[in-house]
């Protein structure tokens, strides 16, 4: 089936994304960039001393995918660890390489569907779990 690529869901996701919050303590960021398309995703993060993820902020300049993921990925990483997020990483890359028929435990990504036939925007999608994923090794 041929998705049309820019659906309503698509677009009001990364029109989601909107102002990012100022954290009153950065533990550690990360600077991603996607080489085939230009997509850059900067997270900066705030881990409690659990390890797990208190607040993030982001700079997203990406495409409409991208934008939808960062904003998936900012709405739903609070509360989670380093190997959750690396978690979900691998099952939304599976879901995208169609190895898997569910995105896996990271809500909302199911919108991002007309993607899958489309392997020049999956760097733009990963790219706000990989740079989130740098910021918590930043983080240590």
């Amino acid at each position: 089936m041929n998705l049309p690529l820019y659906t309503t869901d698509i677009l009001r996701l990364a029109a989601s994304l909107g102002a990012q919050p100022t954290l009153d303590r950065i533990d550690g960021s990360g600077d991603e960039r996607a080489p085939t398309c230009g997509s850059r995703v900067r997270t900066q993060v705030q881990v409690g001393k659990d390890g797990r993820i208190k607040a993030l902020t982001q700079d997203v300049q990406a495409c409409a995918f991208g934008q939808a993921s960062a904003a998936l990925v900012a709405k739903h990483a609070p509360g989670r660890d380093a190997a959750e997020i690396d978690a979900g990483l691998r099952a939304v890359q599976s879901w995208l390489a169609g190895a898997s028929d569910d995105p896996g435990p990271w809500p909302g990504y199911d919108a991002l569907a007309p993607a899958r036939d489309r392997r020049a925007r999956h760097p733009a999608i990963l790219l706000p779990f990989r740079s989130l994923l740098a910021a918590l090794k930043a983080a240590g």
